[in-house]
């Protein structure tokens, strides 16, 4: 898997890790900071793999801040240092594990959309517990995401729909099932437009899609839903363990 093909990458200020970040028990941080204008919209990509949707997205919305968060260490470098060459302002690569920064640092109400385009599957039943949507992650995504934000998903595996259909039932009282409506950085035929997407459609795959749009917390069950949501005091796991 090497996304450079031997070329040097250059993250400049554009990449960011775990060592940008304060440490997990200072209180929450609040992820705008890291643009030069904190007081614009902000949106969260996990799983940016090269960077297209970012790339492309961020130049029709100049006016929002966007943060791409990635695992994998190679496509993390080329998407901060493709982002580099494009000289786009409004946009930050994180790499660290996506769902503990959620859990662990971001705070209440921040964002306006989370946008999840073809995450890893993890198809064996003993990885499932890999899979970004669970019912925890739901519960934070809805507590970082602003009044009337959402969550846009979409997948080429049906197994996995199934997975994001039934979790989105179970978590009805959080989200509402909205149609998934294609960015403006999306070509003809396509539903977002990123690398897996158009290798997918070259092998003939079906594509699902959904958003689901913040509910508010009824005020009789917003503290229960408070205390569930928290972010917890543990320590989150070290990247470094195996």
């Amino acid at each position: 898997m090497d996304a450079a093909r031997g070329k040097q990458m250059d993250v400049g200020e554009i990449g960011l890790d775990r060592s940008h970040l304060p440490a997990h028990d200072a209180g929450a941080f609040d992820a705008r900071t890291l643009f030069a204008h904190p007081e614009r919209a902000f949106e969260l990509e996990i799983g940016s793999g090269k960077g297209t949707f970012l790339v492309q997205q961020a130049v029709l919305q100049p006016e929002t801040n966007f943060l791409g968060i990635e695992w994998t260490a190679e496509f993390w470098r080329y998407a901060a240092d493709r982002v580099r060459r494009n000289e786009l302002s409004n946009v930050r690569l994180l790499h660290t594990d996506a769902t503990e920064f959620f859990r662990f640092w971001l705070p209440d109400g921040i964002a306006r959309v989370i946008h999840l385009y073809f995450s890893d599957p993890w198809p064996k039943m003993r990885h499932h517990k890999r899979r970004v949507i669970q019912d925890e992650s739901l519960r934070h995504f809805h507590r970082v995401l602003a009044d009337g934000g959402e969550l846009r998903i979409v997948t080429d595996h049906l197994e996995l729909w199934k997975w994001y259909e039934e979790h989105a039932a179970r978590n009805s009282h959080l989200f509402a099932v909205h149609p998934f409506v294609s960015p403006d950085s999306a070509k003809a035929g396509e539903v977002v437009g990123t690398n897996f997407e158009r290798k997918f459609a070259r092998e003939g795959r079906p594509f699902m899609a959904m958003t689901l749009a913040r509910l508010p917390v009824p005020s009789a069950s917003r503290s229960s839903c408070e205390q569930s949501t928290g972010r917890p005091r543990s320590a989150p796991p070290d990247p470094s363990s195996p």
